[in-house]
């Protein structure tokens, strides 16, 4: 069974800064060797992301991709999980049970957090790799497998190794080659691409139309920040702060970085109760009173925006980049304020165009 259909978008990993594009051009010469492979970088940083790619990019890509994380299971359950159980291996074993290697036979195995295993899984791993058998708990018939292992840790294996927490044998096996995310912090580039990425997919699951971009104070928070939880942290505090949104139609100013922080969230419209009107005694007439607005103030705004996105679209002979920047707008949020006043299509613009020339 190949990786799913459905998982397809989650495989795509997504930046284009000389770091991360360096490191994509190294998982597409590696996935197609039949070798292990060890997939390290912080928290949050897309391990197992880069791992589903490996497994789509080699020859093994349409068998079973299958993935454990072993942190979360204590010795005898992980070491159950891996080789498998015969009925009445241990009180609770009622029947055999298959292992992981089984349901990858042919395919791809991801053991996330590979660092955590304990001596005596790590000896069986050794074994797998070295002969291609193992043997199920409480088993004596060994069992012939073919698959390809993807470790992945943030924990530093060589030290480990030299401290003896982990098998140096083990890891010479694993580490074939080595896959290095870049942190979040050392790919600044790709803050923005990913930040829209996860702002349109939110707006889109809360059935919104169109997110309209980051203001200029949500853009500095986004770069000020050093994201130690790197790009899953971005992902939450991102959509969490659109859907925070008071305005749906205008770009978001703040970034909830910190959820913990006290925020007092807006009632909705429907919620807030008006209170009556106080009874006051009418004012006398003055001469210097204002007069009442000709036009609506939304109107007025939007003119404006209007005479701005033409102004720098002239200005930039009609490079929609160059004019983006020249407003202090990304690419997307230009293209946004475009189609919102009607300038998006190209006849429009040639419209606006010739209308210039002609004063």
């Amino acid at each position: 069974m190949a990786p799913s259909a459905k998982n397809d978008e989650n495989m795509t990993p997504i930046g284009q800064s000389p770091a991360f594009t360096a490191m994509l051009d190294h998982v597409s010469r590696l996935a197609p060797l039949d070798r292990p492979a060890l997939v390290i970088g912080e928290r949050g940083t897309g391990k197992e992301l880069v791992a589903a790619r490996l497994a789509l990019l080699s020859p093994r890509w349409d068998r079973p991709l299958v993935k454990l994380n072993c942190a979360a299971l204590p010795e005898t359950l992980l070491d159950s999980e891996l080789f498998g159980h015969e009925a009445g291996a241990f009180t609770g074993a009622q029947r055999r049970r298959l292992s992981r290697f089984e349901r990858a036979d042919g395919g791809t195995l991801f053991l996330d957090e590979i660092a955590t295993a304990s001596q005596s899984v790590q000896e069986k791993l050794l074994r797998v790799i070295e002969y291609g058998s193992f043997e199920r708990v409480g088993g004596n018939e060994p069992i012939h497998v073919d698959v390809r292992i993807i470790g992945a840790t943030n924990a530093d294996l060589p030290a480990m190794a030299r401290a003896g927490t982990f098998r140096a044998d083990l890891l010479d096996r694993l580490a074939f080659d080595v896959v290095n995310i870049p942190p979040l912090r050392a790919r600044p580039e790709d803050i923005d691409i990913l930040a829209m990425h996860f702002a349109t997919r939110m707006t889109a699951s809360l059935g919104r139309r169109v997110f309209a971009g980051f203001a200029p104070s949500a853009h500095a928070t986004l770069h000020s920040h050093d994201w130690p939880g790197n790009v899953r942290e971005l992902r939450n505090a991102v959509e969490r702060s659109v859907y925070r949104m008071e305005r749906h139609d205008r770009p978001l100013e703040e970034i909830v970085i910190n959820p913990f922080a006290a925020t007092v969230m807006p009632l909705p419209a429907s919620s807030i109760i008006a209170a009556p009107p106080a009874i006051s005694e009418p004012a006398e007439p003055s001469g210097s009173d204002m007069p009442a607005p000709t036009s609506d103030f939304t109107t007025k705004i939007r003119a404006y925006e209007r005479r701005l996105l033409e102004q720098a679209l002239v200005a930039a002979q009609f490079s929609q980049r160059r004019a983006a920047e020249a407003l202090g707008l990304t690419y997307y949020q230009f293209r946004h304020h475009l189609r919102l006043h009607g300038l998006a299509d190209k006849e429009a613009r040639q419209s606006l165009g010739r209308a210039k020339r002609a004063e």
